[in-house]
């Protein structure tokens, strides 16, 4: 049973989850939203007419549904049914990872920065959280991460590829250097959130070390690129025996609409992927070549959002960008001089870029 004092640190650190997507202040009509890493194209039609079409089975609990789902999504990313674990977008697979494999004898290791979550659930649930700087060029230090594991006897170690808020990516080859180099009992939880938007030559997917038998949980979700945020669906894969781990910690049972619409959007296959991200990159090549031509400073992204940088703290420059009607991602304490925006349509990145010349200017 849990303590009266581990519910207070789990209500505590919920609470604190669900305000990291909220906006303090009046908002302006108008308001363009570029605050959470969504996607303003929604979900694709097919997806659309699969949710009307699901909402004639939402009276009854549609389980039988769920393994076609495991199906869809395995044959998709090239593995098993029985190595894929769905759930409530990749926030869900990320928690059981960490209920499964970590403990008060078993830390957490976390990139940072890095999205708080993992470190918040794990700190609530009495673990140790050990973060590890990124390197200067805001890739995650393997060498240093996997020492930190061996050290420490290391349940986890965690980050995400592209990594948020950063928008970087940490390259195929330290990837393969840290699978290699890791303590046999600790497992590696990539977070491939955004995955879909990276272009670089250097970015590989995980996933290939689950195929080849690894200790290696990868997460994805459909709220991403496919533009499902509130659909609420994701997955992991993992070999057989980590999922049948993780798998007493998953708390919710997908809606049949999110199963319909996901086995939907993942049948477009890899072309629909291809031109999302040719659009949505284009977009985002646009911003940086707008702050590059006024000589302002930003991460190289890889994800549907950009790291800038300020020069001052971003506590005082949100709400002046909100004032005009341009919602932007909220402080992140480790980089709290940078502003993180996420990729929008071309009429809304334009009223970011009035906004922010002049927010920068007067600052």
């Amino acid at each position: 049973m849990i303590s009266r004092r581990a519910f207070g640190l789990l209500s505590t650190a919920a609470a604190a989850f669900a305000q990291h997507a909220a906006v303090q202040g009046d908002i302006p009509r108008g308001t363009v939203w570029l605050n959470a890493n969504e996607n303003p194209e929604g979900p694709p039609a097919e997806a659309r007419d699969a949710i009307v079409r699901a909402i004639a089975e939402a009276g009854r609990y549609s389980h039988r549904v769920f393994p076609l789902l495991n199906d869809s999504l395995g044959r998709a990313m090239g593995v098993a049914p029985e190595e894929i674990i769905p759930g409530t977008g990749s926030t869900e697979i990320l928690h059981c990872a960490l209920d499964a494999f970590t403990s008060a004898g078993r830390p957490l290791v976390t990139a940072w920065p890095t999205w708080e979550m993992t470190r918040d659930v794990a700190q609530a649930g009495g673990r140790q959280v050990i973060q590890v700087p990124l390197t200067k060029d805001w890739s995650a230090d393997v060498e240093r991460m996997a020492a930190e594991a061996a050290r420490t006897g290391a349940g986890v170690v965690h980050l995400g590829n592209p990594n948020n808020p950063t928008s970087s990516i940490t390259p195929k080859d330290k990837l393969k250097w840290l699978v290699e180099h890791l303590p046999a009992s600790t497992v590696l939880l990539v977070d491939e959130a955004y995955l879909h938007f990276a272009d670089s030559p250097e970015v590989e997917s995980c996933i290939r070390y689950v195929k080849e038998g690894r200790n290696v949980v990868v997460t994805r979700t459909f709220s991403k690129l496919y533009g499902m945020a509130g659909v609420r669906v994701g997955f992991g894969c993992a070999r057989k025996d980590l999922v049948q781990r993780m798998q007493p910690f998953r708390n919710n049972v997908i809606s049949v609409l999110g199963a319909r619409a996901a086995m939907a959007a993942i049948g477009l296959g890899e072309g629909f992927v291809a031109e999302r991200r040719a659009r949505r990159n284009q977009i985002r090549d646009q911003l940086c070549s707008w702050l590059r031509g006024r000589g302002l400073k930003y991460i190289e992204p890889q994800g549907n959002f950009v790291l800038i940088f300020t020069g001052k703290d971003v506590a005082g420059t949100i709400p002046r960008m909100l004032a005009q009607g341009v919602a932007v991602g909220r402080r992140f304490e480790a980089v709290s001089q940078w502003m993180r925006v996420a990729i929008g349509t071309e009429p809304e990145m334009a009223k970011f870029r009035s906004a922010f010349q002049d927010v920068h200017s007067r600052a």
